[in-house]
């Protein structure tokens, strides 16, 4: 997937999503442009490598606040919910194909559910009496009831209330607990609910000494008279609580079943269910074993669910964020080009991921024309963060009439003196006088290519990348322009360009490129031709600057 640095209209402060879903994986796709590009070309917003999608093979367009898929004229077709279309309006859940009807497809808008099932089953099982002769399988439907209700939502603390009630419901025991471990194996109250459907908020009076013995040992621990314990001593809270009824049940992590002998009953324990009462429970007996042993296992199922809804709902966001991020990337990093008597300037950003480390810059001085081209290593958010930054310091140095040298020098510095890792740049500054006299200043990037007449040439003057040293100096070199002549700059995200079979573009097809290319959309074309339909793997701009001689 990729996106241009061109200006796209806006459509809407909150921009509709689009999953995109290719065998067994998922990934949600910010709508945040019109049009919307997909094709196998590399140049599409989204890229899909089929044989059967077309290179521009559709788009998505906004209408007046609504969307339409637009057949680009495809050899296979463009699908929606399995009918083949020229041009559909869509609506939320539509799912729409490109050419292959079995691979890879796009939900439009799609609905995450946000029911309060939890809410509902807690009210309708608060009605529901348990007969006294109510067997343990009717009693165990209940719970299971309770479970396939539960696991339709992702809503971790309903989960556990109600997985609490119920419980409550089948022991008949004055109140329950739920403790989970963290990341760092840290054992804390998740839940707490007594017999009235009321929330307990202090743990403080439970059997310490049971619940650790139960989360050690890893198995189940079941007392329903406390009095005929022999080392009842050595319960300190029991005693002093007077719990009479006591029960705890590890959360066992759901574990891969195999034929192995020696396969353990369940896998590590990410918490424990803890029950108890201040009464000897004569009717917590009629509950058996397997029916608790059963409780603790769909609990753990029904919390490791919940927390894979919510990773999976933290990376939504984070998606929806990242959107929101290239939104305001591409508006930082949007590059209105300077028009000057004596030469034309042009360029063209293609990102490989939603934000990226490339930007170019070009500023009308009156010591000439400045252009600067800079590629920060790395690829998301960090190099996007710093991209803006460096973006900044640079076009703020140029405006001021600061030597070329100086400012690459004040960018290493702010560099090295912040630390930021092992962070670095590789840009290259030009500034081109009227009289065709061009200086520049390449911190270790991709030499210029310099088209001089019939010859291509690669000025090969150079210094270290911004940002690995703090005592780095830096220098620059001329060239003499005359009218015609071009200098394309790129960065390496064109010459690594990869092919399916892992062969990279490299500067030999760049330097025959450039040499019998009208503009800089020759090399984006000769790019995509080479590639072939395979995804970038780094960020591709080219820059342009033809000097005309006024």
């Amino acid at each position: 997937m990729s996106a241009t640095s061109s200006s796209h209209a806006g459509i809407s402060s909150i921009f509709p999503v689009a999953i995109f879903v290719q065998g067994g994986d998922e990934q949600t796709l910010s709508l945040n442009h019109t049009p919307y590009t997909v094709g196998r070309k590399v140049d599409r917003d989204l890229v899909i490598p089929d044989p059967r999608v077309s290179r521009e093979h559709a788009s998505i367009i906004s209408e007046n606040g609504e969307f339409f898929v637009v057949d680009q004229g495809s050899k296979h077709g463009t699908f929606v919910n399995g009918e083949r279309v020229e041009r559909r309006k869509l609506n939320r859940n539509d799912k729409m194909e490109f050419g292959a009807r079995d691979g890879a497809y796009l939900i439009f808008h799609p609905m995450h559910s946000t029911s309060n099932t939890a809410r509902e089953f807690l009210s309708q099982i608060s009605g529901i009496q348990i007969a006294p002769e109510a067997s343990d399988i009717e009693k165990l439907t209940l719970f299971m009831d309770a479970a396939r209700r539960l696991n339709t939502i992702g809503v971790l603390d309903e989960i556990l209330v109600t997985l609490l009630d119920a419980t409550l419901k089948l022991t008949l025991a004055e109140r329950g607990y739920i403790f989970l471990r963290d990341a760092a194996g840290t054992l804390s109250l998740a839940a707490g609910r007594n017999s009235k459907n009321e929330p307990l908020l202090d743990d403080k009076t439970i059997s310490r000494s049971v619940l650790e013995e139960a989360l050690n040992s890893n198995s189940e621990y079941l007392v329903t008279d406390t009095s005929q314990m022999l080392e009842m001593k050595e319960r300190h809270s029991i005693v002093a609580f007077d719990l009479r009824t006591v029960i705890c049940m590890p959360l066992r992590k759901p574990i891969v079943q195999t034929s192995r002998a020696d396969q353990p009953a369940g896998g590590e324990a990410m918490g424990v269910l803890y029950v108890d009462s201040r009464f000897a429970s004569r009717d917590i007996t009629k509950v058996s074993h397997d029916i608790l042993r059963a409780i603790a296992t769909q609990a753990a199922q029904l919390i490791e669910n919940a927390r894979l809804v919510q990773a999976e709902e933290a990376g939504r966001r984070y998606q929806q964020e990242l959107s929101i991020a290239a939104s305001i990337q591409q508006r930082l990093l949007a590059v209105t080009l300077p028009e000057v008597p004596f030469a034309r300037v042009n360029g063209r950003n293609l990102s490989c991921k939603e934000i990226g480390g490339d930007f170019f810059e070009a500023v009308s001085t009156p010591e000439g024309l400045a252009i600067v081209l800079a590629d920060v290593s790395g690829k998301g958010v960090s190099a996007a963060l710093l991209a803006s930054t460096l973006q900044g310091m640079v076009y703020s140095h140029l405006i001021s009439g600061m030597p070329l040298t100086d400012i690459v020098a004040a960018v290493n510095r702010f560099f090295t003196y912040k630390h930021i890792g092992e962070k670095y740049a590789t840009m290259i500054l030009t500034r081109l006088r009227p009289d065709g006299d061009l200086e520049y200043v390449n911190c270790g990037h991709v030499p210029p290519v310099w088209i001089c007449g019939n010859e291509v040439l690669r000025p090969s003057h150079g210094n270290l990348p911004v940002g690995l040293l703090a005592d780095a100096t830096y220098s620059s070199d001329r060239c003499q322009m005359r009218p015609g002549d071009r200098l394309i700059l790129v960065t390496d995200g064109v010459t690594e360009a990869e092919n399916a079979r892992g062969d990279m573009f490299e500067s030999e097809r760049l330097e025959a490129v450039s040499g019998k290319s009208s503009s800089m959309e020759d090399i984006f074309r000769a790019v995509a031709d080479f590639c072939g339909g395979t995804p970038l793997n780094d960020d591709c701009t080219v820059v342009e600057l033809a000097y005309t001689g006024g």
